[in-house]
């Protein structure tokens, strides 16, 4: 094993005893703000699954005022284009709201992802099959996520994402998914 491998790996072992801690430091809820995680304490988590690809991650993302650089790319790496194995940059914002939005739903279960970076050949093909597919889609910029919960409601998930005050949250509720970005305040669907 390399130094560089050795050094991931402690990094990694690092952040799953913090994230396991985290669980004990985060007491309270987000407050709605349009920095949305102000007062959310020093270290923030996601929990995402992505079943099209079998990626999970369950990791501090920021710590201390700053945003983790590896674990970062391990959310772009998860939130890609599956069909053309393609990365984007996803927006720290994007990250923020679906940490923030998971938080506030006080539950341990990872969220699915159904859909997080698009590129414009994928979008414009999911356009050809579906109307609710918008052709400047924020999955295109790296700034959206669709989102699922088995043990939550898509109007429970989708109410404590509008409770951020920050970004866009559509509810689907016939394919049981929730859409949030990054991108101005506004909600849609039922």
């Amino acid at each position: 094993m390399t130094s560089h491998n050795s050094a991931i790996l402690s990094r990694r072992a690092f952040l799953v005893g913090v994230t396991a801690a985290s669980g004990l430091l985060s007491a309270g809820n987000a407050v709605a703000s349009p920095s949305i995680i102000r007062g959310a304490g020093n270290v923030r988590v996601l929990r995402l699954d992505n079943p099209r690809t079998g990626d999970r991650l369950s990791a501090v993302y920021w710590a201390d005022g700053d945003y983790i650089p590896d674990v970062l790319a391990e959310v772009d790496f998860l939130m890609r284009d599956w069909r053309l194995d393609l990365k984007k940059k996803i927006s720290p914002a994007t990250i923020d709201i679906i940490a923030a939005t998971h938080r506030l739903l006080d539950t341990s279960e990872p969220f699915t992802l159904y859909s997080g970076y698009r590129s414009p050949q994928t979008n414009k093909m999911l356009r050809r099959r579906s109307r609710a597919v918008a052709r400047d889609s924020y999955h295109i910029k790296g700034m959206a996520a669709d989102l699922h919960l088995k043990g939550r409601s898509v109007g429970q998930i989708a109410s404590a994402a509008r409770s951020l005050g920050a970004g866009g949250v559509g509810r689907y509720s016939r394919s049981a998914f929730v859409h949030v970005d990054s991108g101005p305040e506004r909600q849609w669907g039922r």
